[in-house]
């Protein structure tokens, strides 16, 4: 095969079955995700950076559950954050209450309320389970929280978990993050 120009559609995009994108985003791509990553303690929520374009519509957040279960839940919910500084909450989806969360399964939730994306930047999905055993979520482990942290001036953190005994409803703002090795793959829609 020769060829004498770059590709005409990102490959990427060709992957996602759109040619211009317009379909969905996620937080990694889909062919990278092979691990089965711990998420935190019951009412600990964890956060995974999403790029998003200016005139996006999220209306959905799917995630993938991986080996693990959940065990005897009690409430949850994902949420859409900002890539503020300090990143505020934007909407989020209704209680999990004692839904059952299967191994190995994907799942799409519905937020409250749709969100328009005004500017292009990272954003969060945030996602909490009170849970005996909380659920596994298919995702990158990379390695530990210094690769995913910011490794020079200006590079983002790409997962983090926050807050305490959470249940049913997603603090206003993150803040006090801890940086972890673990981003959990999110298709927003």
């Amino acid at each position: 095969m020769t060829r004498q120009s770059p590709p005409l559609v990102a490959p990427d995009n060709l992957r996602q079955g759109s040619f211009d994108n317009a379909t969905f985003e996620e937080s990694i791509p889909r062919w990278a995700v092979g691990d089965d990553n711990a998420i935190g303690a019951t009412g600990v929520a964890h956060a995974t950076a999403i790029p998003l374009q200016a005139g996006d519509v999220v209306s959905t957040i799917t995630f993938v559950t991986g080996g693990t279960a959940a065990g005897t839940p009690t409430a949850g919910f994902a949420a859409l954050y900002s890539s503020a500084a300090t990143p505020a909450l934007l909407a989020q989806t209704a209680d999990f209450t004692t839904t059952a969360r299967a191994a190995d399964t994907a799942y799409a939730v519905d937020l409250a309320s749709a969100v328009t994306i005004t500017d292009a930047g990272l954003y969060w999905v945030s996602i909490v389970f009170a849970a005996t055993t909380v659920p596994t979520l298919r995702g990158k482990a990379m390695g530990d929280a210094a690769l995913a942290d910011a490794l020079v001036t200006g590079m983002p953190a790409m997962a983090q978990t926050h807050g305490s005994s959470l249940t049913d409803t997603a603090p206003a703002t993150i803040t006090s993050g801890t940086v972890v090795a673990t981003p959990c793959y999110f298709i927003l829609t």
